[in-house]
């Protein structure tokens, strides 16, 4: 079906329906963060006091799953819908001089689907899916306002030389000598200020903050990098005088600066809780918080100080439990009227469906996903995942299948045809470090056969070695 008549559907569907009790949709995505880098997930050493009050007056979800376990693929499959076999971008793939290659203008969006039941759509933060130009860009997929970084990897520099408004370039006088704009500070004064200009109507708002993705950077004059600082005893690591601007910014503090990127994080949190409270739409607006992905090691990042990974095997680029199960928090104080714990397993094209539901839209086409209202609202019967799957596009191929207390794994799989698969028992071992394939052979048949059936080949985004 043609995408615009796709969106001609929802349109005239989503406007027979549900006219006006739809709730706002805040959808906060952290980048390279951890399972265990939250207070309510086990966090010891960083305060996320915003983010821990959200998840004691919501759902806090244990058994919840990433798009795949880096940036871009990651962040297709939340917005399309689609598992990482499915989704049309599969890996971070870099368009000199700025950008990514683009989602085609064929891919529907969440943002779509939602502008087209009667939402104003805005994004804020990092895109990641398309260069300057492109069909790729959040205006073309779905957003009537966007800004922020359209480069992930110019995002890796906090003190930019430009930032993106819709279309048009905003530059900044940054140096690597005179730092004098922090993006997430500029991002978030746009993001408060379409929560003011569009309080009187439905909107959804889409947050990709950057933190606490490496560069480890923060304002000079930042109060929690000190705060750090003296609650770890830390002593400065020796770095080069002066940055020539490629790269990661070295960072003195290591340790104190990724901690006071999460705490800053979770201020901006507190700031949108406490300006739906102000509009007084605190109570009609869904907020959702997650990430993109596992804890990284870069920029002089040191997850295993932290335990970042909350005890599981893997980081950031691994498809074991520490690359992609993400904190999920879910708060609705209209619907949700009693705070839990859930273990339901589910994964980020989830949310396409659950927004579906909760916009009164049909169910979008081509979704991986099952909708989670049942969940938020506690009426009516969830529907499980027979399994969830993903795929990695980077060191050699991987791919990964949850099926029940089952995991299974399999490596080098654009190297080797026939790779062996790794299989787990998470009921008995969730830090994966025993292999039962041996054992349990008619399993690792069922999991082969679902990557076999799961994954599409794209030219775009060529994966299984023939």
């Amino acid at each position: 079906m043609a995408k615009a008549t796709i969106l001609f559907l929802y349109c005239f569907l989503s406007l027979t329906t549900f006219a006006q009790t739809k709730p706002n949709i805040v959808f906060i995505l952290a980048d390279d963060m951890g399972y265990g880098d939250l207070g309510c997930y086990g966090q010891k050493q960083i305060e996320t006091p915003h983010i821990d009050q959200l998840a004691a007056g919501g759902i806090r979800f244990t058994q919840f799953y990433t798009g795949t376990s880096v940036c871009a693929p990651s962040r297709s499959a939340l917005l399309t819908g689609q598992h990482t076999g499915h989704t049309p971008v599969r890996g971070n793939y870099e368009i000199q001089p700025e950008g990514q290659l683009p989602l085609p203008d064929s891919a529907y969006t969440m943002a779509e689907m939602l502008k087209h039941a009667g939402y104003v759509t805005g994004g804020f933060g990092k895109w990641g899916l398309g260069y300057p130009g492109s069909e790729g860009t959040p205006n073309q997929q779905g957003f009537d306002r966007f800004f922020g970084y359209n480069c992930q990897r110019q995002s890796h520099n906090y003190f930019p030389d430009h930032l993106w408004n819709n279309d048009t370039r905003i530059d900044y006088d940054n140096t690597p000598i005179n730092q004098q704009y922090y993006a997430p500070d500029l991002i978030q004064k746009e993001a408060l200020a379409f929560m003011d200009e569009h309080k009187a109507q439905p909107f959804f708002l889409y947050l990709s903050y950057t933190l606490p993705h490496a560069a480890l950077q923060l304002p000079k004059t930042d109060s929690l990098l000190e705060y750090y600082k003296r609650k770890f005893n830390e002593q400065p690591q020796a770095i080069p005088t002066l940055w020539d601007g490629k790269g990661y910014q070295p960072q003195a503090y290591p340790h104190a600066a990724y901690a006071a990127m999460v705490t800053r994080l979770d201020h901006y949190v507190g700031q949108v809780v406490e300006k739906l409270k102000m509009l007084g739409i605190e109570k009609s607006t869904l907020i959702i918080f997650t990430s993109d992905n596992g804890p990284h090691r870069e920029g002089g990042n040191d997850p295993a100080f932290f335990n970042s990974s909350s005890g599981f095997r893997g980081i950031k680029r691994d498809l074991y439990e520490g690359g992609i199960r993400t904190p999920m928090i879910a708060y609705w104080p209209a619907v949700i009227a009693k705070p839990k714990v859930s273990g339901f397993t589910g994964a980020s094209w989830d949310f396409m469906p659950t927004f579906a539901a909760i916009a009164g839209a049909p169910a979008p086409p081509r979704t991986d996903g099952v909708s989670l209202l049942p969940t938020l609202s506690s009426k009516g019967k969830q529907k499980q995942h027979r399994f969830l799957y993903w795929e990695f596009h980077e060191d050699g191929g991987r791919q990964a299948v949850r099926m029940g207390k089952w995991k299974g794994v399999r490596l080098n799989v654009m190297k080797e045809a026939g790779n062996p698969l790794e299989l787990y028992n998470l009921d008995s071992d969730p830090g994966e470090t025993k292999n039962v394939a041996v054992e349990n052979a008619a399993i690792v048949q069922s999991i082969q056969k679902i990557m076999q059936n799961e994954h599409i080949e794209i030219a775009r985004f060529p994966f299984l070695k023939n």
